[in-house]
């Protein structure tokens, strides 16, 4: 019988939320993009993925549904939820899509948070939602790059 401690089972994973207001469009689209990144790069035990808005509308918008499509993502079945301090308390990285009150100081030192400062895609024409879906894509694939070069 082995005397070592093996230490995998009892690290916490690094957690990520992304959130705006109605949780309806950029963090929809960034959360789908960190779920695709952690299951490429094997994060699936290391990564925990949050998202959510301050005031939560009753669905992903129609646009973001349709051009995250085109990209191999269903988000017609995902449902806008509230997040709270608590839970972003909680994270690692807090990303903020540039509609947010968030204050820094509200969540504590311990916790990165970077506003993106994208464009909301609500109502705009397809051409423009696939700029910012694009974007969202290379900041999401950035963030997982920092992550794992911190560890």
């Amino acid at each position: 019988m082995s005397t070592e401690t093996d230490t995998t089972d009892t690290t916490e994973p690094t957690r990520i939320a992304f959130m705006c207001v109605q949780n309806a469009g950029r963090s929809q689209m960034s959360t789908a993009f960190a779920e695709r990144e952690r299951e490429r790069r094997g994060l699936e035990n290391e990564i925990e993925i949050l998202t959510g808005g301050t005031h939560p509308a009753d669905r992903v918008h129609e646009e973001v549904v349709e051009v995250m499509g085109e990209a191999g993502f269903d988000l017609s079945d995902r449902t806008p939820r509230e997040i709270d301090l608590e839970e972003l308390r909680s994270c690692d990285y807090v990303a903020t899509m540039g509609c947010s009150t968030l204050d820094v100081g509200q969540v504590g030192d311990d916790v990165t948070v970077a506003d993106w400062a994208l464009d909301d895609p609500d109502g705009e024409d397809p051409e423009r939602v696939r700029e910012i879906r694009d974007e969202i894509e290379a900041r999401v694939a950035a963030l997982f790059d920092e992550i794992e070069s911190a560890e």
